[in-house]
Parts: structure tokens; C-alpha cells; sequence
């Protein structure tokens, strides 16, 4: 196989154009596309067209949010990490993980839960509108549907993508049965990398000089 001269600048520009000759004559929202092409980007994985959910609106309303200046939850520090702070600042977006918090691990090792639950219930307590990004742990996905059943907690959008295996497939099917607007992964694929890809989306949706 003959390798490609590409100039660094445009090694991402040919990646969406390959994606898109890829996705052929598949019928995709417009508003949908830019997210999952992005997705399908980060993991070379073409099943997301099938799998990857929408709720009603939620593009919209997750742009919205970020122009609300969203706090942005995630529920590891990889997808944290991955997230691009510079673009979500523009918008006054903070984005944090509680994981790693000395008073989440102990009240997690207090009541006998994962931390990634605990870290939801902090997450809950926050002031102002709040994006959850869950890219690994199905726990936090089943806090916040018990949380918004219970009327603590209102989130302008859910990101379920956990990866694996126990508990995956149905923590993300509650997350789409609750009615918050959500973006989901169906299926047992994800991950933190994907979760971040989603916000990164959302955000150069809003960047006029990245652009979508």
C-alpha cells in the first residue's frame, strides 16, 4: 500500500473527506453528522451509524447548553483530559472529574459504592446548568437516571458511552428511557475517548473559526 505525502495541516480535513466517501449514500441529520463522523474518526469504528442515538433535538439543546456555559462532568480523567479546554472556555464551560477527590473516595469507601456513582451525587449538588460525559463507568450512568427520577438532578445533556461488558447495555437503555436529552452509544462499544470526541464535536460545532 502506497503511503500518502500529506501535510500535517490537512491530515484531519482528508480523514473526515475518507469518512464521508465511506458513509456513501447513508442518510445523516446534518446537525448529527459533524458528531459522528468525529466519532467515527476516533475509533475507526463505522458500526457508530448504526449505533450512536439521538434524542429529540439534542444537538440543539446541547449547544445551547455550552452557550449557557455548561459545567461539563465527566466520570474519568482521560475523558477530561481529552476534552479541548481552550474551546470550552470560550463559552465559560469548566470541565472537571471528581474521581481522583479525596472526599468522593471516602464516602465511596464509606457506603460501598464506586466512586464514579459518588462523583454523581457531587456532580448533582453543582449550581447552574450541567453536561455529563460518561465514557466508562455504567454506575454513573444509573446514578443520574436515579437522581433524575428522585427530582435532584436536571442535566442539559447525558453522554452515555460507557465501554464493556456488565451493565453497559442496560444503563445506557435507562438513560434513553428517562427523557433527558441524551447522546448514546447502544451496544456494549464507547469509551472516555469517545465521550471527549462528543463534547469536542459540540464545541468546534460553535468555534466559527474550526467550523463544522
Amino acid at each position: 500500500m502506497e503511503i500518502q505525502k500529506i501535510a500535517p495541516m490537512d491530515i484531519e480535513k482528508e480523514s473526515f473527506a475518507t469518512i464521508t466517501r465511506e458513509l456513501g449514500d447513508r442518510v445523516i441529520d446534518p446537525e448529527q453528522a459533524p458528531i459522528l463522523k468525529r466519532v467515527i474518526h476516533t475509533t475507526a469504528d463505522f458500526e457508530y451509524a448504526d449505533t450512536l442515538y439521538f434524542s429529540e433535538n439534542a444537538v440543539e439543546l446541547a449547544k445551547q447548553a455550552i452557550r449557557d456555559g455548561a459545567h461539563i462532568i465527566t466520570d474519568t480523567q482521560m475523558a477530561c483530559s481529552g476534552i479541548n479546554k481552550k474551546a470550552a472556555a470560550k463559552f465559560g464551560c469548566e470541565v472537571s472529574c471528581f474521581i481522583a477527590d479525596e472526599d468522593v473516595a471516602a464516602e465511596a469507601k464509606k457506603r460501598g459504592v464506586t466512586r464514579a456513582l459518588v462523583s454523581m451525587d457531587k456532580a448533582a449538588r453543582l449550581e447552574g446548568p450541567v453536561i455529563f460525559a460518561i465514557g466508562n463507568a455504567p454506575t454513573a450512568l444509573i446514578r443520574i437516571r436515579e437522581l433524575m427520577d428522585a427530582g435532584e438532578l436536571k442535566p442539559r445533556l447525558v453522554i452515555g458511552v460507557p465501554v464493556g461488558f456488565v451493565n453497559v447495555v442496560a444503563s445506557k437503555e435507562l438513560i434513553i428511557e428517562s427523557g433527558a436529552p441524551c447522546i448514546v452509544a447502544r451496544g456494549r462499544k464507547g469509551g472516555s475517548n469517545v465521550a471527549a470526541c462528543i463534547v469536542n464535536a459540540l464545541l468546534y460545532m460553535l468555534d466559527e473559526k474550526r467550523g463544522q
